[in-house]
């Protein structure tokens, strides 16, 4: 059977991920990964929520974890959610959170709600690689977001063409994958063209916890919320996550926006899985309302040691004709090399003679450029295996100059 004939269309847009195929390679000891974000189980609280799972299932609330629940998500948990979001000056009510299986479905709920063919979503170039896989399917064409050129909103709309500019889509604080962070400036200017375009502004806040050093920026969501009054009346809809903090494997994350989005990624919640895990989801609840910013405290020393002996190490490592981010936070730093270098050329020779892994920076450009970048994870390594490893990955760049 000829399966690809009856396959729709939108299919033809879909990739397999770079980064979860690169994931495979964990599971070989003498590779020195940085290719997935992905936090350190050795730093996951295990025990609470072992815990946490024994009370979930006790006689008293076994017929709430286990049973069907309502789409928007556990009560408890979203009131947890709405204390965090009011200490980042965005207040709102439970109403605003819907919970989701990861920040990724909220991505792929955001593109089904908002994309119709060929209209046009606004990204970082480079931008995360997931949410052009989430967009994808929804066959959008893309444009570059860069506020910093002070680019017209009557250029965006022009260059959409028959089509229409739905969103602008940014990871804000320590983004995958440049590990960078937009400044204050740049936040409004976000808001002013998203009102100038009439679009909405999908803030992803995955890594927005993670911050090491450095003062802490009020999310686009805070300053509209402080330009116009109320959640309510704001476009911009904030994507808030549990796995780069507590669990990636419980798969629950947050949509925290006007009732108005609220109530229609309900219905597509309703119609893709009816609700998130419940049992999940208490888990969550009770872990992150009995040691959430103790436990932040404790990774986040954590990373900004593994950072510090990155950069330390690229430093003494790396050609001079190879530059990097320096990121405040989050999980990942972001190598520009040579023009005439090809990352993903480099990756296949470093794991046959140095045994080390990267993702090429191609996979997080709309357009497939960028070859001669690549992303680089600190999350899960230990810092005398940071060193190693980019102590390899240096002598390959160097003999490739």
């Amino acid at each position: 059977m000829d399966w690809h004939q009856i396959f729709a269309g939108r299919n033809d847009r879909m990739k397999a991920s770079e980064i979860r195929e690169l994931l495979k390679l964990l599971d070989q000891p003498d590779i020195i990964s940085f290719a997935g974000g992905i936090p350190d189980p050795d730093l996951f609280p295990a025990e609470a929520f072992q815990e946490a799972f024994t009370q979930a299932l006790t006689a008293e609330n076994q017929a709430t974890a286990l049973q069907y629940s309502v789409s928007e998500g556990y009560a408890p948990l979203r009131d947890w959610i709405v204390g965090e979001m009011a200490r980042l000056d965005i207040p709102c009510t439970r109403d605003n959170i819907m919970i989701t299986s990861g920040s990724q479905q909220a991505l792929d709920y955001l593109g089904k709600l908002l994309l119709n063919a060929g209209d046009t979503a606004l990204v970082g170039w480079p931008t995360y690689l997931g949410a052009l896989g989430a967009f994808n399917a929804y066959e959008p064409r893309y444009d570059r977001l860069d506020p910093e050129t002070n680019r017209s909103a009557a250029d965006y709309a022009e260059a959409a063409g028959e089509g229409q500019v739905k969103f602008a889509y940014m990871s804000v604080d320590f983004a995958n994958p440049t590990g960078r962070t937009l400044d204050a400036q740049m936040r409004e200017r976000v808001i002013d063209l998203a009102d100038e375009l009439d679009i909405a502004v999908i803030e992803d806040a995955a890594y927005q916890s993670l911050r090491f050093e450095g003062e802490a920026l009020a999310p686009v969501l805070a300053r509209e919320i402080a330009r116009k009054g109320s959640i309510d009346a704001c476009r911009t809809i904030y994507c808030g996550s549990f796995s780069k903090t507590l669990a990636p494997g419980l798969r629950v994350g947050w949509v925290c926006a006007s009732k108005e989005v609220i109530g229609q990624l309900v219905l597509l919640k309703q119609a893709a899985d009816l609700h998130s895990s419940t049992i999940n989801q208490m888990a969550i609840a009770t872990v992150a309302q009995n040691q959430f910013d103790t436990h932040v405290a404790k990774i986040k020393e954590a990373y900004r040691a593994r950072r510090d002996s990155m950069l330390a190490a690229l430093e003494k490592h790396m050609p001079d004709s190879v530059r990097w981010t320096r990121p405040e936070g989050g999980m990942f730093i972001w190598l520009d090399l040579p023009a005439q270098l090809n990352s993903a050329d480099l990756l296949a020779q470093s794991l046959k003679s140095e045994r080390v892994a990267f993702v090429p920076g191609h996979a997080f450009f709309a357009d497939g450029t960028g070859t001669n970048t690549m992303r680089l994870s600190f999350s899960k390594m230990d810092e005398a295996l940071i060193d190693e490893g980019i102590e390899r990955l240096g002598r390959l760049i160097a003999a490739a100059l």
